[in-house]
């Protein structure tokens, strides 16, 4: 496919604090605006629940580029810190008893990169059924990890040595446009999200985003930032990569049916392309070399592998259920 690559959105992005989902959500808010300096226990919470997921996308953010009103220096405040480990703690625990483990990483691959022939996901439905409205909606919440697209992993870099960190690197190189600012991956989604007519910004879908897209970021923010787990941190990335392009044809099915225009079709059309490259560099020259080296991190490999797959089948089911009963799948503010 032949596209001219937009120009990326030339503003300083920086999200506004969201409303907040629940108890614990609204401790953090009012942590981070100095109107408490604790937060009440996390292991009360749901794991996997809005208020958990918000609270922690929120302490994460001041990883990146950081919340409107909040100060940058409270990113290692020993309270924000604090909050932040002990909601990663509960998460991980909860997220490990959902997964059948293991350190078969070649087993777990093979599996991946084998479609069911009777697929039901969302860009099933989309490429064969869905509406505009749901191809929009799914965009918005899709945002929350794309308009930060790479920079997750980019935490494991330096955790990383020789071929392995120069094969990730290799695919980072690829996501961040190859120099380009306008051909990086977040810019083109940020111009397909103006084609659709949703505010681009950075961090401005959050309050609608659904907490298992915010679970899926906020774990690879985890993995990316704790040495311990640089293994799931690249088992995580190496999902992206191994499955993303079968899903990406039918994405670009979905909008030449929809008639969504040439920026939505250029943001997928370059993923089916570029993911069919990466997937080759994932498996040779990242986790080869990896585990080569560090045999030993094969079950954190397929921690992170079996973690994107389980987090990504709650978020499509969330998705299709509420279109199933015709209503939406956003947040409600």
């Amino acid at each position: 496919m032949t596209a001219t690559i937009p120009a990326p959105v030339e503003q300083l992005d920086r999200p506004a604090v969201p409303p907040a989902r629940g108890e614990l959500s609204t401790a953090v808010v009012d942590l981070l605006h100095g109107r408490r300096d604790d937060v009440p226990d996390p292991t009360a919470a749901d794991p996997f629940g809005d208020d958990l997921q918000l609270a922690l996308a929120l302490t994460g953010e001041l990883h990146y580029r950081g919340l409107q009103g909040v100060d940058d220096e409270l990113e290692w405040a020993p309270a924000v810190a604090s909050a932040r480990h002990a909601m990663q703690d509960h998460f991980l625990a909860a997220l490990r008893k959902q997964l059948p483990g293991g350190d078969d990483v070649e087993e777990v691959v093979a599996e991946l990169v084998v479609e069911p022939v009777d697929g039901t996901g969302v860009s099933h439905h989309l490429a064969a059924e869905g509406t505009v409205e749901q191809f929009t909606e799914y965009v918005a919440h899709r945002a929350h990890y794309h308009r930060k697209e790479a920079d997750p992993q980019a935490w494991v870099i330096p955790r990383l040595q020789d071929a392995a960190k120069a094969g990730l690197v290799t695919v980072e190189h690829d996501e961040y446009g190859a120099g380009r600012a306008r051909a990086m991956h977040s810019a083109l989604y940020a111009q397909m999200m103006l084609e659709l007519g949703l505010d681009p910004g950075y961090g401005a879908q959050l309050a609608v985003t659904s907490r298992w897209v915010l679970a899926e970021v906020n774990l690879q923010t985890l993995c990316g930032l704790r040495r311990s787990l640089r293994g799931a941190s690249v088992g995580m990335f190496a999902v992206i990569e191994l499955t993303s392009s079968p899903g990406s044809a039918r994405f670009v099915q979905a909008a030449r049916r929809l008639g969504l225009g040439p920026a939505t079709e250029h943001f997928y059309a370059e993923h089916v392309e570029a993911d069919a490259v990466h997937e080759q560099v994932l498996r040779r020259q990242v986790l080869a070399p990896l585990l080569a080296l560090e045999p030993g991190l094969a079950g954190d490999v397929v921690l992170g592998m079996q973690a994107s797959g389980w987090l990504g089948d709650r978020f499509a089911e969330e998705l299709l259920t509420a279109w199933g009963r015709g209503a939406s799948s956003l947040v409600a503010a």
